[in-house]
């Protein structure tokens, strides 16, 4: 059986996937001299924990949610202290990151039951670090089947939960 030409060809734009993301907007319309601050260390200043989405905060350290997550429930712990390489980490502070990822853990598999966790740094612009100037650890929750044909085919990732929402789940669960 013979095909049906398509009637319009396809462009570019009409194969383009469009996901809102209307958080972004802030950072976007920022000037770039107020880009090149650093954000962890904005919000460890910060008395607004809320704005920043920060959740929780060590002596030495405090983690945060990740503005643009892999996954659903995608934090950062970061050291206080602006420090961007690990081996300039004092043991103080390696040992608040430590006991505040263990918090967290426990607090992410009582909120959101992960079947796993990734965690790892991303040390220097090759290796993926958004902000090579001050280290963070991200600590992502995973599920069986959570790889599915979204980013290989539509290059699209589902994020199942808002911001706000993961925000007051995890700040309410202190487990």
């Amino acid at each position: 059986m013979p095909r049906t030409p398509n009637p319009e060809p396809r462009t570019a734009s009409a194969d383009l996937q469009r996901l809102w993301a209307p958080w972004r907007s802030a950072f976007l319309s920022q000037s770039p001299a107020k880009r090149r601050r650093c954000i962890f260390c904005a919000a460890h200043r910060s008395a607004d924990d809320r704005r920043h989405y920060v959740v929780a905060r060590g002596v030495r350290a405090f983690a945060l949610l990740n503005l643009y997550p892999y996954n659903n429930g995608h934090i950062m712990v970061v050291p206080s202290r602006h420090v961007g390489e690990l081996d300039d980490l004092r043991p103080e502070e390696w040992l608040d990151m430590l006991g505040l990822m263990q918090r967290l853990i426990r607090r992410l598999r009582t909120a959101l039951h992960p079947h796993g966790l990734n965690i790892g740094f991303n040390l220097g612009r090759a290796a993926g670090a958004g902000i090579p100037g001050h280290l963070h650890v991200h600590l992502v929750p995973r599920w069986k089947g959570d790889t599915n044909f979204m980013p290989l085919l539509g290059q699209t990732k589902v994020i199942s939960q808002s911001l706000d929402e993961l925000y007051r789940l995890l700040t309410r669960t202190r487990r």
